[in-house]
């Protein structure tokens, strides 16, 4: 059965839109859209003692390096009993990492299972990924996030956003703000705004043709949509790019002007999403990453519960390969600071002249 769901890129769907964490990243859509950036892919599973389980597996050799990097973000996925699986799907990836994506100085993984969750009930699933040899490593996807249980009413849910969170709603309500879902021609609306979101926070983000990747991967299965809260007359002042895997939404993407901040539209289009996507009979909703005190902030104010996961680890294949990637990459973050704070710099004035 695993081999047919490894070849199969509809009985993968069907695992992942199962699976009790299954990611839009796991999904064989996310493979096609990082093809385009170089990043070859690989789908390994095991049937494991309850159901199969297995990882999509991304990889990318950086240049002049003789090694690849595999990647299985939000991997794996599984069908029950997740710590039975790690042995078996250990195994399976050392024998086949090597044939299927060349050579490979390490595999990272960063599951959704919560830290002392069911899953990992008194850390039982990260012993059995110390066990297996798996260690732990630095995260690539948010390693916490809050999620809301869709199963309420919508009375529940609206009672449990904050009292001041529920007047921000209301204000940019009677201010005539509106939420309105969209098609692809307002994606370079949708990306103007996330620009100007980034640039005002200092995080990275992409290119518009990436987000536009995204688009068309997920939205011919109605897997993605595109909200945007705009004023009375039309402007759009705050947006939502959000996927859908099962029965879970989640927000990967999105932002605000200074005038969707000032109107509270950012509030009203929180709680649209929030709202639709129970209507839409999803069962979670996840906010995606707490990253930034301001960010986490905003959104413990729509409810919900705070999840802390198991982190990120790495399986090591080839010792020397995993410490010449370690070593490139700290030249890389190191060189994205420097990046971000010359940017800063030049918003400042500080390089005029």
């Amino acid at each position: 059965m695993a081999m047919d769901v490894e070849r199969d890129p509809g009985a993968w769907d069907a695992l992942v839109e199962a699976a009790p964490r299954g990611s839009y990243l796991q999904l064989p859509a996310w493979a096609d859209v990082k093809a385009a950036n170089g990043w070859r892919s690989t789908r390994i599973a095991v049937d494991g003692p309850v159901g199969p389980a297995g990882l999509q597996v991304l990889a990318r050799q950086p240049r002049p390096l003789p090694w690849a990097f595999a990647y299985a973000p939000r991997g794996p996925v599984w069908t029950a009993d997740p710590a039975g699986a790690v042995a078996p799907l250990t195994r399976r990836l050392r024998e086949e990492l090597a044939s299927s994506l060349g050579r490979t100085s390490h595999l990272r993984i960063d599951p959704e299972i919560e830290r002392d969750g069911p899953e990992d009930d008194g850390g039982a699933f990260r012993d059995a990924l110390a066990a297996s040899g798996w260690r732990p490593a630095p995260p690539i996807q948010p390693d916490r996030t809050r999620l809301i249980d869709l199963r309420a009413d919508e009375g529940a849910l609206w009672s449990d956003l904050r009292k001041k969170w529920r007047q921000y709603v209301n204000r940019a309500r009677t201010a005539g703000v509106r939420v309105v879902e969209a098609e692809s021609d307002r994606l370079p609306e949708f990306y103007e705004i996330y620009r100007e979101t980034a640039s005002r926070a200092g995080f990275h983000i992409r290119t518009e043709a990436s987000y536009r990747a995204v688009w068309e991967a997920f939205r011919p299965r109605g897997r993605a949509s595109l909200l945007f809260a705009e004023t009375a007359d039309g402007q759009a002042v705050a947006t939502l790019f959000l996927v859908r895997v099962g029965t879970r939404v989640v927000e990967p993407y999105g932002g605000m002007t200074a005038l969707g901040a000032e109107s509270r539209g950012n509030y009203l289009l929180k709680w649209e999403a929030i709202r639709r996507s129970r209507e839409a009979g999803a069962e979670t909703y996840d906010l995606w990453g707490l990253a930034h005190p301001g960010i986490a902030h905003f959104k413990t104010g729509f409810g919900g519960r705070e999840v802390i996961y198991v982190g990120a680890w790495d399986l090591v294949v080839d010792g020397l390969g995993r410490r010449v990637y370690a070593g490139a990459q700290r030249v890389r973050v190191w060189q994205a600071r420097r990046s971000l704070e010359r940017g800063a710099s030049n918003q400042l004035g500080g390089d005029e002249g």
